[in-house]
């Protein structure tokens, strides 16, 4: 189901004509903030080659690392759903929660008490002023969708961005199976 208002907890997921994009093109974006100083975001579905033990040597685990988008990547990022296990968690709604405290977290990993199913990590995150990112809607960049995912952190990253396409039905569907690159085709 298309919206029109991006509100926390609800998707983006970028329109098929920001080809040209390298940050956003294919991207699927779960707003993680909305108010009237802005929205804040995460791009749930670009892996980058790290995990974390690359990023941060004492956190011994290989869980994948995501880019969360172009504003602040020098800096990590976490959403979850273990907020009893995390104090100073955010909450985004009824199941997910933004960030913590870190050292907590950094114990419960490695003592192996969250798995990659309860927490997925990104190297910065996507940001606009709330009037940026209605005339970007408004321009036809993003769709907004509720989030019907049950766990947005075990998706196919492969997969969700051609799936939220085929969901929309009509011209969507001739985009969601179009190659990455259109002149390869």
């Amino acid at each position: 189901m298309v919206d029109k208002i991006p509100t926390k907890g609800k998707l983006l997921v970028a329109e098929p004509s920001i080809l040209n994009d390298k940050e956003f093109n294919r991207s699927v974006i779960y707003l993680t903030e909305h108010s009237q100083d802005g929205c804040i975001g995460f791009i749930i579905n670009k892996p980058t080659e790290y995990v974390l033990h690359d990023l941060i040597p004492e956190i011994e685990c290989d869980f994948t690392v995501y880019s969360g988008g172009p504003v602040d990547q020098e800096n990590l990022y976490f959403i979850h759903k273990v907020p009893e296990l995390i104090p100073g968690s955010i909450q985004i709604d009824a199941d997910f929660y933004w960030g913590g405290n870190f050292n907590s977290l950094t114990k419960l990993l490695n003592e192996k008490t969250i798995n990659h199913s309860d927490i997925r990590f990104f190297l910065g995150y996507s940001g606009w002023s709330l009037n940026q990112l209605n005339e970007e809607i408004n321009e036809s960049t993003w769709v907004i969708t509720k989030n019907k995912y049950p766990n947005l952190l075990t998706i196919n990253s492969d997969e969700i961005w051609k799936n939220q396409l085929m969901a929309f039905g009509g011209e969507y569907q001739i985009w969601a199976n179009a190659p990455k690159n259109p002149t390869l085709n």
